[in-house]
């Protein structure tokens, strides 16, 4: 089946600000672009395949993820950035602390506003383990900040 330009970038236009404000939660700054460009090209290449899946962006968001040449360096700017988004100043911190899956797990659900499902799909879980490593990840994280339920 050959792609058509119009269909494909439709799908780009629908998938890519889910996919970068997802990423941005796992990679620097400077390297979303390249990741999305990575992943495009990916789903361009493999289109019969990427557009009949349930979840094309979770899968796009594994696929960036793993082409990436840089791996996890923060979730949040450092403390000094000027561009701070207006957060508990140990917040970032105690995110950075959290297991890799726990961290993915709350960025992807509360950050991005993805469900249990879609989350799962894209780190290739099931839902239910998403869920609890959400859980744990907010329980680690009200501890971390002194918040009591």
């Amino acid at each position: 089946m050959i792609v058509t330009e119009v269909e494909f970038e439709a799908f780009v236009a629908r998938i890519e600000p889910d996919l970068r404000r997802a990423l941005a939660g796992h990679l620097p700054v400077h390297a979303v672009p390249d990741a999305i460009s990575e992943a495009f090209a990916f789903a361009w290449e493999h289109w019969t395949t990427v557009k009949e899946l349930y979840n094309p962006g979770g899968y796009l968001f594994r696929v960036a993820q793993s082409r990436s040449r840089r791996r996890l360096e923060g979730v949040l700017p450092a403390p000094e950035s000027p561009r701070d988004p207006d957060v508990e100043p140990g917040l970032p911190a105690a995110f950075r602390a959290l297991p890799e899956r726990q961290r993915t797990a709350a960025w992807l659900v509360h950050g991005c506003g993805w469900t249990m499902v879609e989350a799962g799909e894209a780190m290739n879980i099931a839902a239910s383990s998403v869920a609890t490593h959400v859980s744990r990840a907010m329980d680690s994280l009200r501890t971390a900040m002194g918040v009591e339920r």
